[in-house]
């Protein structure tokens, strides 16, 4: 097989962070991209360094490109619609998080995702921080014993500004815990080894955005929010956010803590990092004496491009590449992307109504996962 030939749907700041991730991919190269804002498109042309097909119409670059698969970076509400004309290709897909911004959509990429003949990966690249990875290779291998909580705090800067401003309103981005938060309960997904059962939330909008006017109306995001999610075997996670916190030492704190013991991973603002600070593991255990180790999370040697993930974009769409050069399965599904989706919408609907909700009742009527054909 030679190099994975790739087309990047979106080219606004994600679908860059793309670009560059694969001029830096060893097997992989920049075939095409589309976007139908100019701006977008000129912003891929210099992310992309040398001359690249650009289109303003991704149905056109899948006729007239020959590709392997595809990258879709575009707003969230669009995927669906997006995704549309290439569930009729055998291209492989890489989906920029959230899978979607309602149920009904998630459930139509779901399942459409499961019968599609070629890879299907949802970007959930928070899997592949180095830190992170670091911490949930701890938990798998039983340092912290059975888990029984899990506690990430996100402490952060406010959504930055996109084309069209189209990530200042819930009806585009799903809300702030479905756009930004899908990452973290993923990862608390895969800490507890489990799927959530009940969701309770606080959240307000109580600083960012509020003096702003687009066309008459002032965005409606939450810029802050506890969320605790539980689980049938009786972990719980709690998710701590606050989008007005640019000044924390650690952007994200996450934590670990089972009958033996506790993993804890920090990672810095992206000015400490500059700065030299160096994301951490700590462990402590709950022998005799407590014993606690730290230690500092070097740079993934894999790492071809940083970015504005600790590498993490570009550690994933090697492993996309990967599954794709050996006919294996997706790492991170559509299903994973539905379970976040799907729990994020159940701590907005929590706050709105000011009570607990259970994931059932959000999943109503909703079918398990298809199977792909001929599994």
């Amino acid at each position: 097989m030679g190099d994975l030939r790739v087309g990047v749907i979106g080219t606004g700041m994600m679908g860059c962070e793309h670009i560059r991730n694969l001029r830096a991919l060893p097997g992989a190269v920049l075939a095409a991209a589309a976007d139908p804002h100019p701006a977008s498109r000129r912003a891929a042309a210099d992310a992309a360094g040398d001359p690249v097909e650009l289109f303003d119409d991704h149905r056109r670059m899948i006729e007239a490109v020959d590709l392997d698969g595809v990258v879709v970076a575009t707003p969230n509400h669009t995927h669906r619609a997006v995704l549309e004309p290439i569930w009729d290709t055998g291209l492989h897909v890489m989906l920029e998080k959230p899978l979607a911004t309602t149920i009904a959509d998630g459930l139509a990429l779901r399942d459409r995702a499961a019968a599609h003949p070629a890879i299907v990966w949802m970007g959930l690249e928070y899997r592949y921080m180095p830190a992170i990875a670091r911490l949930l290779d701890l938990v798998r291998s039983g340092a912290a014993g059975r888990v029984r909580m899990v506690s990430i705090r996100e402490h952060r800067f406010p959504f930055l500004v996109k084309v069209g401003d189209w990530n200042r309103f819930n009806r585009n981005i799903g809300g702030t815990l479905v756009e930004k938060c899908c990452h973290f309960f993923d990862l608390m997904d895969l800490a507890a080894g489990e799927r959530p059962s009940r969701v309770m939330a606080s959240g307000a909008q109580d600083v960012n955005h509020l003096d702003e006017d687009h066309d008459g109306e002032v965005p409606d995001l939450l810029d802050n929010a506890f969320v605790i999610v539980e689980y049938p075997g009786g972990t719980r996670g709690l998710l701590d956010l606050c989008m007005f916190a640019e000044g924390s030492r650690w952007e994200q704190e996450i934590s670990v803590v089972g009958d033996r013991g506790k993993v804890e991973a920090h990672l810095p603002n992206f000015m400490e990092l500059a700065r030299g600070r160096a994301p951490e593991i700590v462990v402590g255990d709950r022998g005799p004496d407590w014993p606690v180790r730290e230690e500092r999370v070097a740079d993934d040697p894999r790492i071809g491009h940083h970015g504005g993930h600790h590498g993490a974009s570009y550690l994933e769409l090697a492993a996309w590449r990967d599954a794709i050069a050996g006919g294996s399965p997706p790492a991170v599904t559509a299903d994973d992307g539905f379970r976040a989706l799907a729990t994020g919408i159940a701590a907005h609907r929590s706050i709105d109504e000011g009570r607990p909700v259970t994931i059932a009742e959000v999943l109503d009527g909703v079918p398990p996962v298809a199977p792909v054909p001929g599994s």
